[in-house]
């Protein structure tokens, strides 16, 4: 594929994850628990689950764009297909996670563009150091993401089913992605880089609860 085919690629990929015109390849986790769990929250639990899957949607939207970037900076053709795979399960993510948001009556990050254009930055950043760095910075950024949602799983209302099936096959994929990346020869980042990363998704995530 020529280099232009590529960015054109990328940018329509930008366009459709901002513009929340995603279909998911796999069904919903949690589908026919959808409207009983939602009826069974309280407004505070609602209100709570909502904020926390807009936060997990940013997630996906970083991560469309995270792949995006490192698939157009590398010119290994199999890693560019390991990058395009892992960002077709991100975009059953994202679209997961939006479908819940509607269920719940809530709403995206109105900061999408920016998330998504700071993400694409980091993703391309990470690329121009390497395809073994370039699959490190995955390898770190699965692995704090796999955290994240634990900590959601502690924190959704129990009653909420049909929330924690969409984040409990979210953590498994993301786990998975972790470990390919380190088969495909990914390299530990140094611990800077790694602090530097957590602060960066602190800031992101709790921006994100509220915006």
């Amino acid at each position: 594929m020529q280099t232009l085919d590529r960015v054109l690629i990328s940018v329509d990929t930008a366009l459709r994850t901002v513009a929340g015109a995603n279909v998911a390849g796999r069904p919903t986790p949690g589908a026919a628990e959808a409207a009983d769990s939602t009826a069974a929250l309280s407004p505070e639990e609602r209100r709570l689950a909502g904020a926390l899957m807009r936060v997990n949607h940013v997630g996906e939207v970083c991560a469309q764009a995270l792949y995006a970037a490192q698939a157009l900076a590398t010119d290994d053709e199999g890693l560019r297909r390991h990058f395009e795979h892992a960002a077709r399960e991100e975009t059953d993510h994202l679209a997961w996670t939006q479908t819940r948001l509607n269920d719940l009556g809530d709403r995206p990050s109105l900061l999408n563009p920016l998330w998504y254009a700071g993400a694409f930055a980091i993703g391309l950043a990470a690329g121009r150091f390497g395809d073994r760095v370039s699959l490190g910075f995955v390898v770190e950024t699965e692995r704090q993401v796999e955290q994240h949602l634990a900590g959601h799983l502690d924190r959704l209302p129990a009653a909420d089913v049909a929330s924690r099936r969409i984040v409990e096959q979210m953590k498994d994929d993301e786990a998975r992605h972790a470990v390919d990346a380190e088969r495909a020869g990914a390299v530990a980042l140094p611990w800077p880089v790694r602090l530097a990363m957590r602060a960066a998704a602190k800031v992101m995530t709790t921006v994100a609860h509220r915006v």
